[in-house]
């Protein structure tokens, strides 16, 4: 028996005694019990609660599906870490080589639509059971939403799929809720009143106030949504759908989200969850992960990036268009506490496997470890305001001294010979800082030689689309991280990402960033085209050609040519690209002073 895993077969679970398992978590993704693992931080966090947990990792066959028999309260289907979608397939939708979240690193276990798929089957294998969604697939998908593999404009995964219930956002308040009905003996597939879920139902069962506004009753807390079949129709509504749905993912504001599937079929969205508290994070990141994939599989790739890192923190208030995060995560920061992010990194350093080095203390963005603000904690985010990203807000208060204390902290762990933050560090931020002491002791001991920062382009234009800072802001950081090299006598580099063909990228700016890439000699090895994924301001725009927050019109580069030409443009040193550049500068009417491959 594997004691320090959840059991996987029903073997394991008569050896734990347990007949028939409260819960099974269902995950397209191999099963590591490591907390960066969405299955792995639910099936632990429904086990803390006293329930029985089983995991079904990657099933395919119908045999497979039924091996763990029925459970008592509910299914938990997860697609995993990512969309199957974005798992499954590159941005020119072209079968991946690999599966990193799968053992050896093999595909084949991981269907197409995986919580759809998942559901469907579940469903039709035992038809009485409650089957409840969540994960970043259910969450993206919650509402009628464009589809980029496909090229349409999909119904919400609930539909879809056939589910009971759907959980979107971070799942563990949802499941503290669930655990308490399920402890009264309430069927949870019948619930409707928790907040962070979605469910479907007809306007004669609807409560009150929604089925109010559904007859055209103006309520306060409810706001209903064009329909599927008219966002579906027209790009305008479906921008206005976007924007309703973008503003309402703060828990002190967010409304209750109304939208019709059918004819008789509406899906609803109750608002958002409350983030977990301090104390609340502390615990889930303390329960007894094995930190591991299972002993049944040789090798899962994706643990070599997380088994010694540290999350300390979730959401982000970037909003960066083209991240899901504020979708997803939320635009408030949770951080946990410095005595638990501590305590992790003692029990890695204890752990017989640990060779010295922390790959990361972080989250979302590194040094955004606290939220943006006093307000946000007490009366929620801005709806019309970034507290950070092409213009800072004025009240955004900029503190980096708590995160650098529990880096100060994590370098003196007994065993500790190194600790790295790789999780991304804003460098606007860092600039806002008046009190440079944190980036100083990020040169001097937290990076490897290079660090990543994300500037995405250089065309003001184009980063205002994006939402990121001014082209003036990342040369400004660069002079200072140079300078701060200098001082501490070290030769460290900085990698910039790069992102090509976003929203509002015309061939002409992406002549001017192959220019700023030419002067610094700099041409990336890999480039990012912009992937239009569910859930992000930006596939919104590129689908719709439109900003839905200001309801503009966006340049959308959507030809193969183009964005190959876009591509090739930031690759200029490789010999391969000079008939997509040269066709790009004909185009443009423009020249690369010194373009010679």
């Amino acid at each position: 028996m594997n004691d320090d895993f959840l059991p996987v077969t029903i073997e394991e679970c008569y050896e734990r005694e347990i007949w028939q398992p409260d819960f099974i978590v269902v995950s397209a993704d191999a099963y590591v019990d490591h907390p960066s693992f969405g299955h792995a931080l639910i099936a632990r966090l429904i086990e803390s609660q006293g329930f029985s947990v089983a995991v079904l990792p990657q099933p395919v066959t119908d045999e497979e599906f039924a091996a763990l028999g029925e459970p008592k309260c509910a299914f938990l289907v997860s697609c995993g870490v990512v969309d199957s979608m974005v798992d499954n397939y590159t941005v020119a939708k072209r079968p991946r080589a690999e599966d990193v979240y799968s053992e050896n690193g093999v595909k084949g276990r991981r269907p197409d639509r995986a919580a759809t798929v998942y559901a469907r089957t579940l469903k039709r294998l035992f038809p009485d059971s409650t089957v409840i969604l969540g994960g970043i697939e259910a969450s993206l998908r919650r509402f009628s939403h464009y589809d980029y593999w496909s090229d349409s404009v999909m119904r919400s995964v609930l539909y879809d799929s056939g589910a009971d219930l759907l959980i979107y956002g971070m799942g563990e308040n949802p499941i503290f809720d669930l655990c308490k009905a399920a402890r009264k003996k309430i069927p949870l597939k019948k619930l409707r009143n928790v907040r962070g879920t979605a469910y479907l139902t007809d306007a004669a069962h609807a409560p009150a106030e929604v089925a109010a506004a559904i007859g055209g009753a103006h309520i306060d807390g409810v706001e209903l949504l064009s329909s599927h079949e008219r966002v579906k129709a027209d790009k305008k509504l479906y921008a206005k759908a976007f924007k309703v749905q973008y503003r309402n993912t703060d828990p002190f504001s967010g409304k209750t989200l109304v939208q019709k599937q059918d004819n008789e079929t509406y899906l609803v969205a109750n608002p958002p969850q409350w983030p977990l508290t301090d104390k609340q994070m502390d615990f889930v990141y303390a329960l007894p992960y094995a930190r591991k994939p299972h002993p049944m599989y040789a090798h899962v790739p994706a643990i070599e990036e997380v088994q010694f890192s540290v999350t300390a923190h979730r959401g982000c208030y970037g909003n960066c268009a083209f991240c899901a995060l504020t979708y997803h995560q939320g635009r408030i920061v949770t951080p946990r506490s410095a005595d638990s992010i501590i305590a992790e990194v003692e029990r890695l350093a204890a752990d017989p496997d640990f060779k010295g080095y922390i790959s990361d203390i972080g989250g979302p963005s590194a040094n955004l470890h606290r939220p943006a603000c006093d307000k946000q904690l007490s009366s929620g985010v801005c709806a019309d305001r970034n507290c950070i990203g092409f213009e800072p807000c004025k009240n955004l208060q900029v503190d980096e001294s708590e995160y650098l204390g529990i880096l100060r902290r994590a370098r003196k762990v007994n065993g500790v010979k190194k600790v790295f933050v790789r999780s991304g560090v804003r460098f606007d931020y860092a600039l806002l800082d008046k009190d440079k002491t944190f980036l100083k002791e990020l040169i001097a001991h937290h990076v490897s030689g290079q660090l990543k920062v994300a500037p995405e382009h250089v065309c003001d234009d184009v980063l205002a689309v994006m939402n990121k800072p001014r082209h003036k802001q990342y040369l400004a950081f660069v002079a200072e991280y140079e300078r701060l090299n200098r001082e501490a006598g070290k030769k460290q580099f900085l990698v910039p990402y790069l992102i090509s063909s976003h929203p509002g990228c015309t061939l002409d700016d992406a002549v001017t960033l192959a220019e700023y890439l030419m002067s610094i000699r700099y041409c990336p090895e890999q480039v990012q085209d912009f992937y239009p994924t569910p859930g992000t301001l930006a596939t919104t725009m590129y689908y719709t050609g439109i900003d839905p927050l200001s309801g503009k019109a966006v340049y959308v580069a959507k030809s193969p040519q183009e964005k190959a030409m876009q591509r090739a443009l930031m690759q200029w040193r490789n010999p391969k690209n000079r008939r997509l550049i040269e066709e790009a500068l004909r185009l443009t009417g423009r020249t690369l002073p010194g373009f010679n491959v």
